[in-house]
């Protein structure tokens, strides 16, 4: 009798470990974020392989501006084409938060294009990436690039007839991967009315800095500068503007 208890008690533990395995849900990574229609929509494109600094250093600077009073702030999230994680070249592992393959894509004022590790050779073959940038690049109020980001524009064909550079390493491969530009290879961003291109790494704060000076003026810039310790000033940093 004692044994039948045990083995009773044993077959209903087993029994509901089953069920508690099968009810759970697997996890799921869509998230829906509220977007403050009165702001700017800024998109930064992210994929397997793009680049801390060049992600981060443009997103804390734009996030930051929602703290500021008296500004049209910036709505910051990331895009890709999944909604899987994206893991950084550093190994740092990240959730989209649209996937721009997919209907619901909130109109984009701005768009980031940090650089990764395949802009110079893959990445350029991949038309689903290269026209959503092509599409996008038209109805932006702003497009940028940090490092060989610009690889990508270019590609595009977006920065035909504007000047632009990109990481300095890269400048002679840029030239002559693409020989119809016109390119800057002594500055650390170039901005030619809507297309701002950056050399890229820790000077990626510079250039978004620049383009928040650009909006709400060198207050404001100096402000956001400064809550993340950074001395601004623009008259200090190597630039081009083309008006």
């Amino acid at each position: 009798m004692e044994k039948l208890l045990i083995l009773f008690l044993v077959s209903t533990v087993l029994f509901s470990c089953q069920q508690n395995t099968a009810s759970e849900k697997p996890p799921t990574f869509d998230r829906q974020l509220e977007l403050d229609p009165s702001r700017y929509n800024v998109a930064f494109l992210i994929m397997d392989g793009v680049y801390n600094t060049e992600l981060t250093a443009p997103y804390d600077i734009f996030q930051h501006t929602v703290f500021r009073k008296g500004i049209k702030a910036m709505n910051t999230f990331m895009v890709a084409n999944t909604m899987d994680p994206i893991t950084s070249f550093e190994g740092i592992r990240m959730l989209p938060d649209y996937n721009y393959l997919k209907p619901g894509l909130p109109k984009i004022d701005i768009l980031v294009v940090p650089s990764a590790e395949h802009h110079l050779d893959s990445d350029l073959e991949n038309e689903v990436l290269i026209n959503f940038v092509k599409t996008t690049s038209k109805s932006a109020k702003f497009v940028t690039s940090h490092c060989d980001g610009a690889f990508v524009l270019a590609k595009a064909g977006v920065l035909e007839g504007h000047v632009s550079t990109t990481f300095p390493s890269d400048i002679d491969q840029y030239k002559k991967m693409f020989p119809n530009l016109e390119v800057r290879d002594s500055v650390l961003f170039v901005h030619d009315r809507k297309f701002i291109t950056s050399a890229g790494g820790a000077k990626s704060f510079e250039a978004a800095l620049y383009l928040c000076e650009h909006l709400y003026g060198a207050e404001i810039a100096r402000s956001l500068a400064g809550g993340l310790v950074i001395d601004w000033d623009l008259s200090k940093v190597p630039h081009t503007v083309i008006d």
